[in-house]
């Protein structure tokens, strides 16, 4: 499954999230069999050309997310963490909190 993260640098599984609005790039990580198989990083969401992306990461429950929402996207928000790889260990775990309508 394919997941999309704001993040404020290219900095591989030690990038910090960050708002949506303050990031400089979008981390998209392959996850598959409980952890995360590759991590592509992009200036912006239109760069990739995956068809299909499942959920999308934020920091809060705040950020405007209806556009995710209606690309199909689950949308899930951090509790604590602040990494990818704490985000995607949290992620496997089911510990992050989803946004519903």
């Amino acid at each position: 499954m394919l997941i999309w993260i704001p993040v404020e640098s290219e900095d591989g599984v030690n990038s910090k999230i960050a708002p949506q609005a303050e990031a400089k790039k979008w981390a998209l990580i392959d996850f598959d069999a409980g952890e995360a198989q590759s991590i592509r990083f992009y200036d912006s969401r239109e760069e990739s050309e995956e068809a299909w992306v499942d959920f999308v990461i934020l920091v809060n429950k705040y950020e405007n997310y209806l556009d995710f929402m209606n690309e199909g996207m689950m949308v899930l928000v951090i509790r604590e963490e602040e990494t990818i790889e704490d985000i995607m260990n949290a992620f496997k775990f089911k510990e992050l909190d989803e946004i519903g309508l």
